[in-house]
């Protein structure tokens, strides 16, 4: 398998932090996004942006940016056709998506979901942790899945376009009726997937970071 894109999912609405672009706040001296091209771009063979609205916000970062193609916000899966069509056009097999929110995922990201995809025809997993959260989806074997971090398949765009614009909307749901596995992350050190949702979340990252 050729070496996957990465798509980072940069276009969530920010609700409970005003609004704004997550991705831009900054940590440890540095923005989020910052952060997060650091640790995907040494594991995937190229990166592009997944955001809506005036590109030209994110030119610093020299990384393409692309818009979701279903209209309205329809959630991460919308960013994550949005980064299979562009990847088909680079004539790629698969990508891999993280959220610009979550600083400090694994630095084996991508050759973790590598290996829990292996010998599936279409390969697709999800990052997954043990432990107890009330935001995140618990797989049938206990396991939270963290649905903004997978390897997805760019065979099944067409499929995923038609669940969209079909109405769906909850990435489990998709990745189940294509038999998605997960790859099991340690949270020895803490949730690797920690994501900054808040003014609070934004503090505990600093803190993390210094």
């Amino acid at each position: 398998m050729k070496q996957p894109l990465g798509v980072i999912l940069a276009g969530g609405q920010a609700t409970r932090m005003g609004g704004g672009d997550k991705g831009l706040l900054t940590v440890g001296g540095r923005t989020l996004l910052s952060h997060v091209i650091d640790r995907l771009e040494p594991q995937v063979a190229g990166c592009v942006l997944n955001a809506n609205g005036d590109a030209a916000r994110f030119a610093d970062y020299g990384l393409p940016v692309i818009a979701d193609s279903i209209d309205g916000y329809a959630g991460p899966l919308a960013g994550v056709l949005a980064g299979l069509d562009w990847a088909a056009e680079q004539g790629a097999e698969t990508i891999v998506t993280v959220a610009a929110d979550t600083p400090f995922f694994p630095c084996d990201l991508v050759p973790q979901l590598l290996l829990a995809a292996d010998g599936m025809g279409h390969p697709l997993a999800l990052a997954a942790t043990k432990g107890e959260a009330k935001t995140k989806s618990k797989s049938k074997s206990g396991l939270i899945r963290h649905p903004t971090f997978g390897l997805w398949p760019v065979a099944l765009r067409d499929d995923l376009r038609k669940f969209l614009e079909g109405g769906g909307a909850k990435v489990v749901i998709w990745t189940e009726q294509h038999d998605g596995r997960e790859a099991l992350f340690p949270t020895g050190a803490g949730d690797p997937f920690f994501n900054v949702n808040t003014p609070e979340d934004l503090a505990k990252a600093e803190a993390l970071i210094s």
